[in-house]
């Protein structure tokens, strides 16, 4: 997942200015600003770009600092820390049961709106709760408001893969002018068309000048099973 506070960080470390970099990338000092602040993100040319500006490997704007400290030990270390993290991902992931029923644990993060719109996915809280599948996902997120019902249900759990645009008509987390939205998505010449599968909601657009950032697609939701 891309990381703003990176570039920030080394943007500050090297000295430069955000006018700098905008215009050696040939955008808008907005656009720039928009990276740093986190409410959108650069796509992977503009990406590779920022890393041979700020002389840096591939991949360090999309690695957190975990990753970035990873990569500095030696061969020793790195097998000392593969042991340690499985070792902690066996106790941490054992299965709860009700009953002879096997519940698989999820960490749920903030509540990303199906309706009105909430705060930007942040990682830094979550929920545990518990389904009697393991189902695949990158991260999942509570389903608010009722603007996706009857596929989506308010209170359910959202799965999410991190993934660009796939198809038109396909179920996306999109962040736009600093909300996320669960919504149908369909690219238009000027930007994209979000849409409510409940037929009482009106459609949004987001033009791309507002740099509405699609972060991923559901892949599937389900209503926690209470312990």
């Amino acid at each position: 997942m891309y990381q703003p506070t990176k570039l920030k960080d080394k943007r500050l470390e090297l000295g430069l200015k955000q006018v700098e970099i905008a215009n050696r990338l040939g955008i808008t000092k907005q656009s720039y600003f928009a990276w740093e602040k986190g409410t959108s993100a650069p796509n992977k040319e503009n990406l590779e770009k920022l890393e041979k500006i700020l002389g840096v490997h591939h991949g360090y704007l999309s690695e957190d600092k975990l990753s970035s400290d990873y990569r500095m030990l030696n061969d020793i270390n790195k097998r000392k820390v593969d042991n340690l993290v499985q070792e902690l991902l066996t106790k941490q992931n054992k299965i709860t049961t009700i009953g002879e029923r096997k519940l698989y644990k999820y960490k749920v993060f903030e509540q990303m709106s199906a309706g009105v719109g909430s705060s930007i996915y942040d990682d830094r809280e979550c929920d545990t709760v518990y389904f009697d599948r393991e189902l695949p996902h990158d991260f999942a997120s509570w389903i608010t408001g009722d603007s996706m019902e009857p596929t989506y249900k308010n209170g359910s759990v959202a799965l999410i893969r991190e993934t660009g645009f796939d198809y038109d008509g396909a179920v996306y987390a999109v962040v736009w002018n600093s909300q996320t939205y669960i919504k149908k998505v369909y690219r238009e010449a000027e930007g994209l068309r979000l849409v409510s599968i409940n037929k009482d909601y009106s459609d949004k657009f987001a033009f791309y000048d507002d740099n509405p950032r699609i972060v991923g697609k559901i892949v599937g939701s389900f209503i926690p099973i209470e312990r």
